[in-house]
């Protein structure tokens, strides 16, 4: 009984769980259908309003005979299926087969939106209808969408391709009609002219919402596909359109420091966009600088925090790119404008761009990348930074063209210098032996005497010396960061309307001995390479070393202009002198003074001249000597081995006299003889090298068997031996 009773419950309990399943599978069938349904029912009603769309948008805007015109619907009529349109319009998705239609029926509807502003009835007109109460934000809305699409649609376009370049120049015609009032037909109806400041303010609306999508961005892009090579691929009306474009909003936004920021990272910042507008369009060019472009650039650097991170987030070709068409507006400026931008606000900004372009360019790195300009370096992640190198590099050649030189520098000097006496040097005289009290006297006068008028000397932190320093240092800068034009730079300063000479009189007026003292005195200060002084002087030294290494000898001593030899005199006088001090008594507190880009200016200068003396003399006797150095004492501070004796017979043996000199040397000769243990008994051994050579090869064995020998055993004494003859020991 109990068994037949466990089996029944057992198979009710199975047939219950059975059934629960079943209803439970059917629940799950039923929801699935549903779903199913819905989602089916959902398309196909999307499918049919699309197509509705499509339908009512192919009635209004398509026509069978493609060459003939739209004509001009009611506004009222055709607004509700262009929001209709847009609203459903996907630019970015679907397959090209279907992208390609839409993008054509998109470009029709800009057609025929274009057209419909310039109508000047009422109701024809698409702008009339912001006007009505309840339609004035919808419109506004989905002209914003309109705009946008159009933008969207800009980045996929190829200007270098025909078929594009059509589309290009029908989306900018509608971004022109849109963000502007000044083309609606609607305004040259008598009864809407007191409406263009409304229209104007729905038009900047229109811009501010176009700005916040990256709307700079797009422009940028356009810009660099289509002047990535030398000859153009824009049309110089799309090039035209897209400036207008970009500079609408720095109007409307009364130039606003956010505005002009975008503008000059991303259309400035071009590559030779200036020198590209100065040829296709000129126009734009000569908008620009009614909108005094250059002049706002210019001025903003005087706000030095808003500068620097403006500079700090710019990668350097960037900064590059930048700076080039800078100097390409400042060229174009006409030459009174120039003279007031040039200093400070030119000055300062090119500088402190020039300073920042090497901060944000790395040398170092797995990859490196040569540029043409910068040299090596590791590339930005935008490859078009890269691009017109070339012309950039044209434009950077007008900073120290003849214009800017003389802009910047030329007239500058000119005037300083217009009323200046020349400086005699008298060379110090020969130091007799008669007597102390002559002695004494040759002594003072070997310090150099000048010979000058009642006019007072010039001082380092006057105004017009401090101008020309900062001049002078944006040339530094110059020099280098564009450390592949360096030549270039030095040879425009140098052959460009006397600037180093009139440099070199600047320098002769700061005091005896071209203010030495005053330069001593500015070296000993903290960050010397800081001080536009000490910048000027290196500049004047490297282009002096550039003048002196590619002139002759008759263009030197026979013709002499415009330096005299007096002149050569008086500046290796001075650039002796202050080497020595600087040595001597470590003025510039650095552990390696040699290194130090002051030093090296001024050294590479000196014995540049050094060496031309050599070759034929133009100093006096003795001019090379300094007085203050006593040989006795010097040879005791190289047995010393003080640090400061040690570097001035490194790399100013001259300054002592020529007999002292080869005495010095015979005693390190001697010195380093006993330290080796090179003794006449030393030199009798047999331990000393031997080589043999045979009589028909005495050139061939022994270069080969002095070759084998290490440098050690070349100091030491070497005997030579022949074949067939007695051995003979040379040394």
């Amino acid at each position: 009984m109990f068994v037949t009773s466990d089996s029944e419950k057992k198979c009710f309990l199975e047939h219950t769980k059975a059934a629960r399943e079943e209803r439970a599978y059917e629940k799950r069938r039923e929801e699935a259908a549903v779903r199913i349904q819905a989602q089916w029912k959902g398309y196909v009603a999307r499918k049919q309003y699309y197509n509705k769309i499509i339908y009512d948008f192919d009635n209004i805007f398509i026509k069978e005979n493609a060459d003939v015109d739209v004509d001009l619907l009611a506004a009222n009529t055709v607004y509700p299926v262009v929001r209709r349109f847009l609203t459903y319009f996907e630019c970015k998705n679907g397959s090209p087969a279907v992208v390609k239609p839409l993008r054509e029926k998109f470009e029709c509807l800009c057609r025929y939106l274009n057209k419909a502003m310039e109508s000047e009835t009422p109701k024809l007109s698409y702008a009339a209808l912001c006007l009505h109460k309840d339609k004035s934000l919808p419109w506004l809305a989905h002209i914003k969408s309109l705009l946008s699409l159009c933008c969207l649609m800009l980045g996929d376009i190829k200007p270098e391709n025909h078929t594009d370049s059509i589309s290009l120049a029908l989306y900018l015609h509608t971004l022109i009609v849109f963000t502007s009032p000044k083309s609606w037909g609607i305004l040259r109806n008598k009864q809407f002219e007191k409406m263009q400041p409304a229209f104007q303010k729905i038009c900047c609306n229109i811009q501010g919402k176009l700005v916040q999508n990256n709307f700079f961005k797009t422009m940028r892009t356009i810009l660099l596909k289509g002047t990535a090579r030398e000859d153009l691929s824009l049309k110089p009306v799309s090039l035209k359109a897209i400036m207008t474009l970009s500079t609408r909003p720095l109007i409307d936004g009364n130039f606003s420091r956010n505005l002009m920021t975008y503008f000059f990272a991303e259309i400035l910042s071009v590559p030779a966009l200036v020198f590209h507008l100065n040829i296709v369009t000129p126009q734009c060019l000569e908008n620009l600088t009614n909108m005094h472009v250059l002049k706002r650039f210019v001025q903003s650097a005087e706000d030095s925090n808003w500068f620097s991170e403006f500079t700090n987030n710019m990668p350097g070709t960037k900064l590059l790119a930048l700076l080039g068409n800078v100097v390409n507006l400042f060229t174009i400026e006409n030459f009174v404008e120039a003279k007031e931008l040039a200093y400070p606000l030119f000055t300062n900004a090119t500088t402190i761009l020039l300073e920042n372009i090497p901060n944000t360019v790395s040398s170092k790195g797995v990859f490196t990348q040569w540029h043409e300009l910068l040299g090596w370096h590791t590339p930005s992640l935008d490859s078009a930074q890269n691009q017109n190198v070339a012309l950039i590099k044209k434009q950077f050649h007008l900073l120290w063209g003849h214009r800017c030189i003389k802009v910047l520098l030329a007239d500058l000097l000119r005037d300083i210098n217009a009323n200046y006496e020349r400086i005699e040097f008298q060379p110090p005289a020969q130091a007799s032996t008669s007597n102390l009290l002559r002695r004494a006297l040759d002594r003072g006068s070997a310090r150099g005497t000048f010979i000058r008028g009642n006019r007072s000397w010039r001082r380092l932190d006057c105004t017009e010396v401090e101008q020309v320093s900062r001049v002078c240092a944006m040339f530094y800068a110059a020099l280098n960061t564009l450390s592949q034009l360096r030549l270039d730079i030095l040879t425009g300063i140098c052959y460009n309307d006397n600037v180093l000479y009139d440099l070199w009189l600047l320098l002769s007026s700061l005091g005896p001995n071209c203010g030495m003292k005053e330069f001593m005195e500015l070296l000993k200060q903290d960050n010397v390479l800081q001080k536009p002084q000490v910048t000027m002087l290196m500049l004047f030294c490297d282009s002096m070393t550039h003048y002196v290494t590619i002139l002759d000898e008759y263009e030197m001593y026979t013709e002499q202009k415009p330096f005299l030899l007096n002149d050569y005199v008086m500046l290796t006088y001075f650039l002796n002198n202050i080497l020595y001090k600087l040595i001597n008594e470590n003025l510039l507190g650095t552990k390696n003074v040699t290194q130090c880009p002051v030093f090296v200016s001024l050294h590479t200068l000196l014995l540049c001249l050094y060496r031309r003396d050599c070759r034929r003399a133009f100093a006096p006797n003795n001019h090379w000597l300094i007085p203050e150095v006593k040989p006795s004492a010097f040879i005791s501070d190289l047995e010393k081995a003080k640090r400061h004796a040690v570097i001035l017979l490194q790399k100013m043996p001259h300054i002592i006299p020529h007999e002292d000199r080869v005495k010095l040397f015979r005693k390190f000769v001697q010195n380093e003889k006993a330290v080796m243990g090179l003794t006449e008994s030393a030199c009798a051994s047999p331990r000393s090298a031997l080589i043999v050579v045979h009589r028909d090869r005495i050139v061939e064995d022994g270069y080969r068997q002095l070759a084998a020998l290490r440098p050690h055993a070349l100091k030491k004494h070497i005997s030579k031996q022949r074949l067939g003859c007695d051995s003979c020991a040379f040394y």
